[in-house]
């Protein structure tokens, strides 16, 4: 099978040509028919994390490497290990891939993604920018049928980390406005659900005009261009004393330490982006203020098939979707480091 491999950290993704796995026991091998470039792979790309203050959290080194990067992954079963069940060969599905050791009281308790050991697809082990890939087990593929395959994988990954966010914020709308802050791809799948779960519309936030005129003619009223330098005060009139609630996907300390500020008294933040630094919040404030801060990451199976029903009931508004093709897996990273991408860029490999 051929991949586009991460060979050097933060060098050009190179092809590589490797034996077609076999499956074994529960395994399953999928043929990749489509797979989305998630902000997170660049992350792993360049093999750490920015924490802020100089320090940084290392995920991959040269001896990890070659590693093949994509998690928002739809393929067709082409074969099966001996042990996998009832799984149809040629029957197409999204992969879950936040997949846990399966052992523990957090895999237990149907949370793997927040599994300490996990072996996730595209982060752990080789993930979808390949024109094959192996899912460990029948549980983690989930039908789509009816929908577009590269929507359906892009809803593994930002559609469930939208949807969990949304869910987490939902209690501290009672009432008041809300803000969804950077329109990238989650940001963006993150409207559309918004558009069809809540009665309210939010208010958005970015620094590209473009993408905030793609979330007007969504129907958003309040679309905030973060680069007016006088744009903090207007939010603060405008929402008459701050956000009751705040979702950054960003999660950078130019938009997490403003973004404390702009909630009102009980108001609360939820962190969904990666982008890196530290948050800076006094402490008294907090209190006084009364308002919370939370950290949010992906999103369980369930979550997964819950966002899968809501776009097969048609309730769910598509995010844009470019397909480019899989050789240009290194071109599209570097397209997401300069901020060039508007909704979802989805890599397909070459027709069989």
């Amino acid at each position: 099978m051929k991949s586009q491999a991460t060979v050097k950290l933060n060098q050009p993704l190179q092809e590589i040509e490797t034996d077609t796995p076999r499956p074994r026991g529960k395994e399953i091998l999928l043929q990749v028919t489509s797979c989305g470039v998630c902000h997170t792979d660049l992350h792993l790309h360049a093999g750490h994390f920015d924490l802020g203050n100089g320090n940084k959290l290392k995920v991959k080194s040269e001896s990890d490497l070659p590693f093949v990067l994509g998690h928002e992954i739809a393929g067709k079963v082409v074969a099966k290990g001996p042990d996998a069940g009832d799984v149809t060969i040629g029957k197409s599905y999204a992969v879950y891939p936040w997949i846990g050791c399966g052992q523990c009281s957090i895999c237990e308790s149907n949370r793997e993604y927040l599994c300490a050991r996990g072996r996730g697809i595209g982060n752990v082990s080789d993930g979808g920018f390949s024109d094959h890939v192996i899912v460990p087990e029948a549980k983690y593929l989930v039908d789509f049928e009816g929908l577009d395959p590269a929507l359906a994988g892009c809803y593994m990954c930002s559609g469930i980390t939208a949807y969990s966010a949304l869910k987490k914020l939902s209690e501290a709308l009672n009432p008041g406005p809300y803000l969804l802050l950077g329109l990238g791809g989650v940001g963006m799948m993150a409207l559309q659900m918004a558009l069809s779960l809540h009665d309210t519309l939010p208010c958005v936030a970015d620094i590209d005009e473009t993408k905030l005129d793609h979330a007007r003619s969504l129907g958003i009223k309040q679309a905030y261009n973060l680069n007016d330098p006088d744009i903090h005060k207007q939010i603060m009139v405008e929402t008459q004393g701050g956000f009751a609630g705040i979702i950054d996907f960003v999660g950078s300390e130019k938009t997490v330490n403003p973004a404390t500020r702009m909630l009102c008294k009980g108001g609360k933040l939820v962190v969904v982006g990666l982008a890196g630094g530290s948050l800076n919040l006094p402490l008294p404030l907090m209190a006084m203020k009364a308002i919370s801060v939370q950290g949010t990451y992906v999103g369980s199976l369930q979550d997964a098939k819950d966002v899968i029903a809501l776009a097969q009931s048609g309730k769910l508004g598509a995010i844009q979707i470019t397909r480019r093709p899989m050789s240009e897996a290194s071109d599209v990273l570097d397209d997401m480091r300069r901020g060039k991408i508007l909704g979802r860029v989805v890599l397909t490999p070459p027709v069989a």
